[in-house]
């Protein structure tokens, strides 16, 4: 990528304008300069500094899109995608100004084809808007990563989340993709086959590219029957080993379970607090299955004998969709009660995936250093894939607070990487991770990604300033 010097110098800013009065001669009220949209649209979920673009459009049609990137491209100024702005790791912020293309205005269900069990969808449409567009038709779109996020940002982060044990992330339920490439071209990647054997895979390339390849106008999905029967349980442990040996033991033995998550007593107390429950403040696991009525039935009571092997308890379970919300409730409002428990304070989320064998010795060291710190940080994780999460909240006003967490998370990534994981499992690498990249790939590799993304986009406008360290050679 070009040095990004480029896009802050006079003339920088001087083309930024030009460019700016063009977009608007175009698309009138559809563009902004407003402080309050610019600083709304600069950062993400949880993503620490604002950095503003120089405005922002909302574009309607994939045309417009192509338009905008065009007149971009023709001034080098940089253009950043935007969904829901749920993102954690700056993938949405613009360090180096540009314009900034919020897509919720493009949230058409363009086709549903019950009978293939695919859809065609524009990137703003966003995760409840389609199961609940999906209700009449016997199918559901599956890739839960908790928050409402838009389907285009969940492809471009390679979004997966509670259900992925079972259905897997975005990567094997993104079929097909309509892209706008770096000068405004429009093209077709994928089909809705099954399976293909033609060339290089592009769709899964631009799978997690988070926005650095092109803008994403139409995106074909997998869908699946929802299931005759689902169940939903809850256990507590006294120990974490005992959780996390019992989440082994239900994948060795194949049980076909649909979510599988786990929260440690910090969460559970925070969870109680906020959601008004009662949960017994112990290491709990949440799990959900899916099937038949006679299969849900027996994976649900092999399951409870498996965790009572492991120590685990006061295991309920609820098949009826108003019980199961309530099982799970306090999993689904985990971020919002750990940051009521500290009012007032920021929220780091940590990332991090080992393979299973380490998930109990990576969450006790971490929880270890955590209480060490003196730091409110629960924990909770996929821990059916190995992926669990950190919610530090921390005092802005105490910036050793911060000090002390970030180094705990290196610590975390460190011992992640030892044993063959991975610094982020479904956070993505944005701003905020483009170090750890090159620590758990190497230079080479990560220039090798570079090479890629020149040569999708030789100005390097798409999305300036992630993934990749401007001095990682150094």
């Amino acid at each position: 990528m070009n040095a990004p010097a480029r896009f802050l110098s006079p003339e920088a800013v001087q083309r930024k304008q030009q460019a700016v009065e063009q977009l608007a001669a175009c698309l009138g009220s559809r563009l902004s300069t407003g402080d309050a949209v610019r600083e709304q649209h600069g950062h993400g979920e949880a993503s620490g500094r604002t950095y503003p673009p120089d405005a922002v459009v909302w574009p309607q049609s994939t045309e417009e899109v192509s338009r905008i990137v065009a007149i971009c491209a023709n001034h080098d100024v940089p253009v950043i995608a935007f969904g829901a702005g749920t993102s954690l790791e700056g993938h949405v912020s613009a360090p180096y100004g540009g314009v900034c293309l919020d897509l919720s205005r493009m949230n058409a269900v363009l086709d549903v084809r019950a009978e293939d069990a695919d859809c065609v969808v524009q990137p703003g449409v966003t995760r409840e808007q389609l199961n609940a567009y999906l209700r009449d038709t016997g199918l559901f779109f599956p890739v839960d990563p908790g928050a409402n996020a838009s389907i285009g940002g969940m492809v471009s982060t390679r979004a997966s989340g509670t259900t992925t044990i079972r259905y897997g992330a975005m990567t094997r339920n993104v079929l097909a993709l309509q892209v706008v490439l770096a000068d405004g071209r429009i093209v077709r990647l994928g089909t809705r086959a099954a399976k293909s054997s033609t060339g290089y895979d592009l769709v899964r390339l631009l799978v997690g590219a988070e926005g650095t390849l092109g803008i994403i106008t139409e995106i074909t999905l997998r869908l699946y029957g929802v299931p005759e029967a689902m169940t939903a349980a809850t256990c507590v442990f006294p120990d974490l080993q005992g959780a996390v040996d019992t989440v082994v033991e239900i994948i060795q033995s194949g049980i076909a379970v649909a979510r599988m998550e786990f929260l440690d007593e910090p969460q559970v107390r925070a969870c109680n607090r906020y959601s008004q429950l009662t949960l017994a403040e112990q290491p709990t696991l949440f799990l959900e299955f899916h099937g038949t009525a006679d299969a849900v039935s027996g994976q649900t009571a092999r399951a409870e004998d498996i965790a009572g092997s492991h120590g685990g308890a006061a295991f309920q379970w609820a098949a009826e969709q108003d019980a199961r919300a309530r099982l799970w409730k306090a999993r689904h409002a985990a971020y919002f009660a750990a940051r009521a428990y500290r009012p007032g304070c920021d929220c780091l989320i940590a990332d991090v995936c080992v393979p299973i064998s380490q998930l109990a010795q990576a969450v006790a060291a971490a929880r270890a250093d955590i209480d060490a710190a003196g730091l409110f940080a629960p924990i909770v994780g996929h821990v059916g894939d190995g992926n669990f999460h950190v919610l530090f909240v921390l005092d802005p006003a105490v910036p050793a607070e911060r000090e002390r967490a970030d180094r705990i998370y290196d610590a975390m990534i460190d011992r992640a990487l030892q044993v063959g994981g991975t610094c982020t499992g479904e956070h993505g690498i944005g701003l905020g991770k483009r170090a750890k990249l090159v620590q758990e790939y190497g230079a080479e590799v990560v220039d090798l990604m570079r090479s890629i993304k020149t040569a999708w986009d030789p100005r390097g406008i798409l999305n300036p300033g992630k993934i990749f360290m401007e001095d990682h050679k150094t």
